[in-house]
């Protein structure tokens, strides 16, 4: 059971570069999609600064606002679809448990807090991913970027993780490793355990984040609940396993 003393009752996971290492495979598929349909691939300096964290048809509305592809929904959808074509492709391919995830998932279940995911990817890529990773018997729910009007970075996600849990932001902790999905977060009034890659979502941080924001909420004057924080790995005391 959850201890008695701790006010955090839930943990909400993003997924890509989280509880999954599969950035790279959303960036390989979208370009491989754009040069088969004839269009210039998004270079890596481009996707750092620019399009990492959007969903697909919001990289592709930024590039048609520069030239790179046409302002054509239909044309946009089919560049889609064939992207998430080729994601499932590589996730199956890819995708597998990996313990360290697990070990956290179970230590966070046997405390009794509830456990969500919410993604900025499309519904058939959380399910497959949550699926062939083996955390899925672990959620209590998903939200893909089809479950909510708006995507990170604004906080349409978190807001409905938040309904969904029947709970207040102060009683949850979100991991996230990317900027517009933090910014997502605190926008709901989440605190944030902010992640660099899947190898710093173990057991020890998760746990030690948990121990951070308990405290950092204890601390707020007359009972008032703070403002959301971002806590860092390394503040944290942890160990970082580094085979996938």
């Amino acid at each position: 059971m959850t201890n008695s003393t701790s006010r955090i009752q839930a943990v909400i996971f993003d997924m890509d570069g989280v509880l999954i290492d599969a950035k790279d495979w959303h960036y390989q598929a979208l370009n491989d999609a754009l040069v088969q349909l004839g269009y210039l691939p998004i270079t890596p300096a481009e996707h750092e600064t620019t399009y990492d964290g959007l969903p697909t048809l919001a990289k592709l509305k930024a590039l048609a606002s520069i030239g790179r592809v046409p302002d054509d929904s239909e044309i946009h959808e089919t560049i889609n679809e064939l992207k998430q074509e080729l994601t499932i492709t590589a996730t199956k391919r890819l995708c597998k448990p990996y313990a360290p995830h697990l070990k956290a998932m179970q230590t966070l279940k046997a405390q009794g807090r509830r456990i969500a995911v919410a993604s900025n990817s499309v519904r058939s890529s959380v399910d497959e991913m949550m699926m062939l990773s083996g955390l899925a018997p672990y959620l209590e729910f998903t939200l893909s970027n089809q479950d909510v009007p708006r995507a990170k970075p604004f906080p349409d996600l978190y807001l409905e993780a938040l309904r969904l849990l029947g709970l207040p932001a102060s009683a949850c902790l979100v991991v996230e490793d990317n900027p517009k999905g933090i910014a997502a977060a605190q926008a709901a009034g989440l605190s944030v355990l902010a992640v660099a890659n899947v190898h710093e979502v173990t057991d020890e941080n998760i746990q030690q984040a948990i121990v951070e924001l308990d405290a950092f909420l204890s601390n707020s004057a007359g009972g008032i609940v703070p403002q959301s924080t971002v806590f860092y790995v390394n503040q944290l005391s942890h160990k970082i396993p580094m085979a996938l």
